[in-house]
């Protein structure tokens, strides 16, 4: 039985934040999740023409309207027919004091998602469930990817997992997600002629869902078939209940449009008086802008949150994969808005986020991982490399020092030793995108959307993280566990962040 508590007092002490070798720069043993993986398992990439193509919902539905709300309405009524509970509650069995776990954008299938699973199991031994927020399977949702994508890297973890979904997830049409965390039929199809307009566009090239092959996925589900992982989910978004907590999980579909239907939901449960975490598939804050999910007929999901009638103490979103949190003053209280996307899929760089000014948050109030000097010296060794542009190379300690002279802030962790910034790694920075620049490489979204198998990221570190949250009568303690594919951090998996939300 691990000791939470004091496994984080030694994961304080060997993070990123002290050391190098906490960010498993001086990585010398791989962990021990590589065997873990399947025997036929390959690389994920988005550098594959089928992949794109496969992906082709998300600009569609940017381009001609996002029919998920829609959809959504149609697989909720489904679900109350078949008696799902109405309010889509799930009552917890917990006592006062409990705890879970809390993943975000994982389903890659490859390393840099197993690399997760050791430090998970041995954090996370004892928490009463689990939540993915966001993206459970890339990179289409496809029931015929989840045993490889989820059963299987999570087969050894001892109680149920509950999950919203991400705009992959809904890449097919939901039908993969609905059928394995709600035991849900598929829809039936619905015959529409082609109409001259956005939406009859849209529908001449959007994918439609695959058929579940039932035979494979009923084997798939012997990987996690112990009773004590069994969940019973009631929808796509749900409320989970327990004596001194409400856990709300919202569907933002594929571009982050909620639903009329699910908004008056949402405001009906709300009105509990219990305190409150939102869990949600597209943060509220990220970088340094804030993007709220808008309601249909009006408002956004943070009106909500902020309402001090709701008593809402954090909302935690995925999307965007790494980690970061945001210690949001609303009138006498503080919400703490985190992102929790660094589970599995590649790692979204955070060498490009400038000082943080969003929501009146100081910079050094604010929390991210990887630490932007980590995320800035990976990328100067990606292209170094792959370019045969030795000059490019920053070391982590040259990062650190370019990063604070950029950010205006004190290191988060010291470098070792003395460092005189040059030109030479200025503009090795500037390239990399720690400055903007009318041309620079590619490390956004671009990169990682298109270009991602330039990366060979199936080596260590790869700096990602998952969530630990326990609950009393008295607080909410978030804890961010740092896993870099490193044996050392497998074994002591590094805290990159804490928090403890008074609730009373």
């Amino acid at each position: 039985m691990v000791d939470v508590k004091r496994a984080a007092e030694r994961g304080r002490e060997v993070s990123s934040r002290v050391s190098e070798e906490g960010a498993g720069w001086d990585c010398v043993e791989i962990g021990a999740f590589d065997r873990l993986r399947p025997p036929h398992a390959r690389s994920f990439s988005w550098l594959n023409p089928r992949t794109l193509w496969r992906s082709r919902n998300e600009v569609l539905a940017a381009l001609f309207g996002d029919p998920s709300g829609q959809v959504r309405a149609r697989w909720t009524a489904a679900q109350r027919e078949r008696g799902a509970d109405p309010s889509f509650r799930i009552p917890l069995e917990v006592g006062e004091e409990f705890s879970f776990l809390l993943l975000g954008d994982t389903g890659e299938g490859d390393a840099s998602q197993y690399a997760v699973v050791p430090g998970l199991l041995r954090i996370g031994e004892d928490t009463d469930f689990a939540i993915i927020a966001s993206d459970v399977v890339y990179p289409t949702g496809s029931g015929n990817e989840y045993e490889d994508k989820f059963f299987r890297p999570y087969q050894d973890y001892r109680a149920p997992i509950y999950a919203i979904p991400g705009n992959h997830d809904w890449y097919d049409g939901l039908g993969g997600f609905m059928r394995v965390f709600c035991d849900a039929p598929a829809l039936r199809d619905r015959a529409e002629g082609f109409r001259f307009s956005p939406a009859g566009l849209r529908g001449l090239l959007w994918r439609r869902p695959e058929k579940i092959d039932e035979a494979r996925l009923a084997g798939a589900r012997e990987r996690r078939s112990l009773p004590e992982q069994q969940a019973a989910q009631p929808g796509p978004y749900w409320v989970m209940e327990a004596p001194g907590l409400l856990i709300v999980g919202v569907d933002t579909g594929i571009t982050g449009m909620i639903d009329r239907e699910q908004a008056d939901w949402l405001r009906e449960v709300s009105l509990d008086p219990r305190p409150k975490v939102l869990v949600t598939g597209k943060p509220i804050y990220v970088r340094n802008e804030y993007k709220p999910s808008a309601l249909e007929g009006g408002g956004t999901v943070d009106d909500i949150v902020t309402d001090p009638r709701h008593n809402y103490v954090a909302a935690i979103g995925g999307d965007v994969h790494n980690y970061q949190r945001f210690p949001v003053r609303v009138g006498e209280r503080t919400i703490q808005y985190v992102v929790a996307g660094g589970s599995g899929a590649f790692t979204h760089a955070t060498h490009t986020i400038p000082r943080i000014t969003v929501g009146g948050v100081h910079e050094d109030d604010y929390r991210c991982y990887p630490l932007r000097g980590d995320s800035l010296s990976f990328y100067s060794k990606l292209y170094s490399e792959r370019l045969r542009m030795r000059w490019l190379y920053l070391t982590p300690d040259e990062a650190v020092c370019i990063m604070s002279e950029r950010i205006g802030n004190t290191p988060p962790r010291p470098p070792s030793g003395g460092v005189r910034i040059t030109r030479r790694m200025r503009w090795a920075a500037r390239l990399l995108g720690s400055w903007p620049l009318p041309l620079r490489l590619p490390v956004g979204k671009v990169f990682h959307r298109y270009l991602s198998e330039l990366s060979d990221w199936d080596t260590p570190p790869f700096f990602k993280s998952f969530l630990h949250v326990s609950v009393t009568p008295q607080a909410l303690r978030i804890r961010c566990f740092a896993a870099t594919g490193c044996l050392p951090q497998e074994i002591e998996p590094p805290l990159e962040d804490e928090v403890v939300i008074p609730l009373t």
